[in-house]
């Protein structure tokens, strides 16, 4: 197991992406944030924009690992955020990847990819194909695609993670507690940066080319998706059960 010198982490001050740099900075690496606002809990603070392709060319030159976390979350306007964010920012970060050939490039998905299969009764798996439920999850799906193009035209070892429920800020934490399905659904911070720290640091030879994993936290009944992929191949195991490290500001009173 190899450790990058150098990590970018795009939107590094977001929930996951703080999250995900502090946990790198803590084993070790060099972290690079990029952001539209300065990045806590990393050694370089980068503030840029994804639809600007030379900032994005210049916070990509000189690492050797890649973790592209920025978009517009959820639903939004598909023209004026998911479009220049979700997609035209994803073609500046993976062209910078390529050009400055780093060794790894994570893209995040999003389990949204497979909202509209029968997830209640059974864990969803890489092989039972795709079904979006809503324009944000077809930008993700978007991803999965252009990774697998860039990886089989480039000899590019590209990782697409289909992450869990994270929530961002006190309505998504309300949506989360509503039902107890849906905490099937939860990824803790914590599990995040472990999940991502093992992804940047993996020389497994099946991580080659072109993956698609899982990551979530441990499921109060079964994992909606299959987390097994991501144990067999980066020795990931999660710790946390929702609630368990549910930001203190987004847990609800009582």
């Amino acid at each position: 197991m190899s450790k990058a010198s150098v990590i970018l982490v795009t939107g590094s001050a977001g929930r996951i992406g703080a999250a995900v740099s502090q946990a790198l900075v803590e084993r070790g690496h060099r972290v690079r944030g990029f952001d539209r606002r300065p990045s806590p809990a990393v050694d370089e603070s980068v503030v840029g924009d994804l639809t600007d392709p030379k900032a994005v060319q210049d916070a990509v030159a000189g690492t050797d690992v890649v973790i592209h976390l920025a978009a517009t979350p959820a639903q939004a306007d598909f023209m004026t955020q998911l479009l220049p964010n979700n997609i035209v920012g994803l073609y500046h970060v993976c062209e910078a990847a390529r050009v400055h050939k780093v060794r790894r490039l994570a893209l995040a998905s999003s389990g949204q990819v497979v909202m509209n299969q029968p997830w209640r009764e059974r864990t969803i798996r890489v092989e039972d194909g795709l079904a979006p439920n809503d324009h944000y999850a077809c930008t993700k799906v978007f991803a999965e695609i252009m990774g697998e193009v860039y990886a089989s035209s480039y000899a590019m070892s590209v990782v697409a993670v289909r992450l869990g429920w994270v929530p961002r800020d006190q309505k998504e934490a309300d949506l989360l507690a509503a039902a107890e399905e849906n905490f099937d659904w939860y990824l803790s911070p914590p599990d995040a940066g472990r999940f991502f720290s093992l992804l940047a640091e993996s020389d497994h030879p099946e991580l080659a080319g072109f993956t698609i994993l899982a990551a979530l936290s441990k499921s109060p009944d079964h994992p909606t998706l299959d987390v097994e992929p991501a144990r067999r191949l980066l020795g990931f195991e999660p710790q946390d059960t929702y609630p368990e490290n549910l930001p203190p500001e987004l847990r609800a009173p009582g």
